[in-house]
């Protein structure tokens, strides 16, 4: 096998496909890349077919912080479980390629994306999907391909579409689509919108189908050049799971019961009936007929169940649960659902219910995230738990699985573009969505839910948000569109569509797709039902919370954003972190300051409000002719240190501490006194200078002259540049007070 590369240029950006020069011993390998990003892309078939009923196929992302040159966290300094970011990117790879292999593959297949670079610039991800169709050429994998994927923006400038935007680009972008599939349909679909149009998103797809086909195009030049040089890559062969005649006729003929037992509204009611038609049906085998085809019967069985839901619903127009094709199952709302949460909600539609709690916290409380992507972090973070008892059923708890983290992603979308700025709400923002019952949507439940919990928490949404999930069945020549599908109609139909939004537009997307004959028409027929859907939730949703709450909960932190000057950080924290802490200790507040002067404060209650006014003393500044009630925190043969707020301190000179003239300031004061005084002079350089009210009559011995206040004339504290009793240099010793000023003051003659 000898090294082939082929390089084009599509939409602006430059492309590479290169195979036969690394993992030699896989059965297909490439190496793809936009710009400098570049990722290997391995694919293996197992030599022996598995006894499954299902496809065993397996796609790992695996993220190399070597790809962006950084050394990974932690004690062990490995890369360890996937973040969010590789298992959605798996995830992207997996639907497009699952249904394009053959029904009946049961070889074993594993397709490994690993991310050798990463440029920060182009995005690693959609390319993935060419590098494995291009390496399962390269193996001769039987697949209907060759397969693509794109990322479809939109400049919010000259409204442009753009085909694998960069970083840079997507800043400027009200839309995010992914597409993935052939060069005629699409078979994969995940989308965030700033609240476009249907007609809009109906445009994007059909220009992000139009650059799957050139990518596959591209991909058939480079399998021409790849033959040319190793010769043709025929397809092996690979046993599949076929059909038996004998088993279909006699599974079959049980079709008019499947059907009866399909007809009720009552999920767990519903798979009873079914599973015991099943069983049923089974021991009409002998028990030599059912080791023998072992496989074969439970195929079958499945088969009929799917083709008489999907006969009923072409033929009668009515559903399993008696609905119309159109209508939306029965809902139930309720916000505030639970005490003392920062806010809550619950949502029901048919037997799916969704229990969505949302979490106020500092900003600094967000999530950082260390990926080979250059994103730091997010705010807003939506998590969506699917337990086993929401389908009745026992297991594990453990860590979120892959459809657990796409699904809260999903819902993440569909709500991000209606979240406030950081300007407008300074909270990093936590919702959790608890699944407490699914017959199918739980993501568009979840969306719903969380809309409820926010503005229960009195986050100040844009517009509240809904949901709901679209099917479609092509059986027999004919097409319906379903609204708002349960699980039964998502795993045995062609379509799982689910489509959210405002009154204004959509903001999430998310497709997989079964169905070869996707038409521009049916998916246009698919948004507008889902439109009247979603505003027939969304309707529901306001009539039982018709607003988000004007404030906070008094349960939640109380979030104050301030500007100080930036000269004034050193005085709030203080030495050490003195200063802060005490405010923190004293008031119950938590605050932050960050670099640029943003102050944010929290607490529940006053704490916030307290802590905020004991800033406030602090950056400000005295002005000639305030009066204070201040604290003696010095004392010198020249005057007096007054505090007058938390770290500003005025000079009381002795000529100003009584009537009289006074020998010693120590017969007048001592430090921890409180007296009333009046800023008399504040220097370009921040020194303070103050006069006594109410001052004390001394008196007079030792035949000196006593000197009346109204007899003398008064003249402004004046110092010297140094003098040879005191260092301007700090004194560690010294009370922090008294360097402070020391510092700011020079020794005044006595007169």
């Amino acid at each position: 096998m000898s090294k082939v590369s082929y390089e084009f240029d599509l939409f602006n950006k430059h492309y590479k496909l290169e195979s036969g020069e690394l993992a030699k011993q896989a059965t297909g390998q490439c190496l793809v890349s936009c710009g400098d990003s570049t990722v290997n892309l391995t694919v293996v078939v197992s030599k022996e077919r598995k006894n499954y009923d299902f496809f065993p196929l397996t796609v790992d992302f695996i993220e190399k912080m070597y790809a962006v040159g950084r050394i990974p966290g932690g004690y062990l300094k490995r890369e360890a479980r996937p973040t969010e970011k590789a298992t959605l990117t798996a995830r992207m790879i997996d639907r497009p390629i699952r249904p394009s292999f053959p029904d009946g593959f049961r070889n074993e297949v594993q397709i490994v994306a690993m991310p050798l670079v990463a440029d920060q610039i182009h995005p690693v991800d959609t390319i993935c999907v060419m590098g494995a169709s291009a390496a399962m050429y390269t193996g001769g994998v039987p697949f209907e391909g060759p397969l693509a994927c794109v990322r479809i923006g939109r400049d919010k400038t000259t409204g442009e579409y753009l085909v694998n935007p960069t970083y840079e680009e997507r800043k400027n972008s009200d839309l995010d689509l992914e597409l993935a599939g052939s060069e005629t349909f699409i078979s994969m679909l995940e989308a965030g919108a700033e609240e476009i149009s249907e007609d809009d998103m109906l445009d994007a797809m059909a220009f992000g189908q139009k650059a799957i086909a050139a990518f596959c195009a591209e991909q058939k030049n480079f399998f021409a050049k790849y033959e040319a040089v190793n010769g043709v890559c025929e397809k092996k062969s690979y046993e599949l799971d076929e059909p038996i005649e004998e088993v279909h006729n006699r599974v079959f003929a049980h079709f008019d019961e499947m059907s009866a037992a399909l007809k009720d509204a009552d999920k767990l009611s519903r798979m009873d009936k079914v599973e015991a038609l099943k069983a049923a049906i089974v021991e009409e085998f002998t028990e030599d007929e059912q080791a023998e085809w072992e496989l074969a019967i439970p195929a079958e069985l499945k088969s009929l169940e799917k083709h008489a839901m999907r006969k009923m619903v072409v033929e009668t127009g009515e559903r399993v649960d008696g609905r119309s094709a159109t209508e939306v199952r029965p809902l139930m709302v309720k916000g505030d659902y639970l005490p003392l949460v920062h806010g809550s909600g619950l949502f029901q539609r048919g037997q799916t219910q969704v229990l969505s709690i949302a979490t106020l916290g500092m900003l600094s409380e967000w999530q950082r995230l260390d990926t080979i992507e250059p994103t730091e972090g997010k705010r807003y973070i939506h998590h969506y738990n699917f337990p086993p008892y929401c389908t009745g059923e026992t297991g594990r708890l453990g860590s979120p699985k892959r459809r657990e983290i796409g699904h809260g992603n999903l819902a993440e979308r569909a709500l991000l573009p209606v979240i406030p700025s950081e300007e407008e709400f300074p909270y990093a923002i936590r919702v959790v969505s608890e699944v407490m019952e699914s017959n199918g949507s739980s993501s568009m439940a979840s969306t719903c839910g969380s809309t409820l919990a926010l503005m229960d928490a009195g986050v100040p949404i844009k517009r509240p948000v809904s949901g709901v999930a679209m099917g479609l069945i092509q059986e027999e020549g004919k097409t319906v569109v379903l609204t708002d599908i349960q699980g039964l109609e998502d795993f045995l139909g062609d379509m799982d569509f689910k489509v959210t939004g405002t009154t204004k537009g959509i903001t999430a997307m998310q497709m997989d797709n079964k169905a070869t004959g996707l038409t521009p028409e049916i998916l246009r027929q698919a948004l507008k039902q889902a439109h009247e859907g979603r505003m027939h939730i969304l309707d529901a949703m306001l009539a039982a919370v018709p607003q988000t709450r004007t404030a906070t909960k008094e349960t939640a932190p109380q979030i104050i954003s301030m500007k100080i000057p930036v000269d004034n950080i050193r005085d709030v924290i203080g030495s050490g972190g003195k200063v802060i802490r005490a405010i923190q200790d004293e008031t119950g507040a938590t605050v932050e300051i960050q670099e640029d002067g943003s102050v944010f404060i929290s607490g529940v209650g006053d704490a916030g409000k307290l802590a905020q006014d004991r800033i406030l003393a602090i950056i400000k500044v005295p002005e000639v002719g305030e009066e204070y009630t201040g604290r003696v925190v010095g004392i010198q043969p020249f005057g007096a240190f007054v505090e007058l707020l938390p770290g500003k301190d005025g000079l009381l000179h002795i000529s100003r501490v009584a009537q009289g003239r006074v020998n010693k300031i120590e017969d007048v004061l001592s430090v921890g006194d409180e007296v009333r005084v009046r800023v008399l002079d504040v220097d370009d350089k921040g020194k303070i200078s103050l006069d006594r009210l109410d001052k004390p009559e001394v008196a007079q011995n030792d035949g000196q002259h006593a000197h009346a206040p109204e007899a003398r004339t008064a003249r402004p504290y004046t110092p010297r540049a140094q003098h040879k009793h005191f260092s301007l240099k700090e004194d560690a010793s010294a009370p922090s007070s008294h360097r402070q000023l020391r510092r700011h003051h020079e020794v005044h003659d006595e007169d």
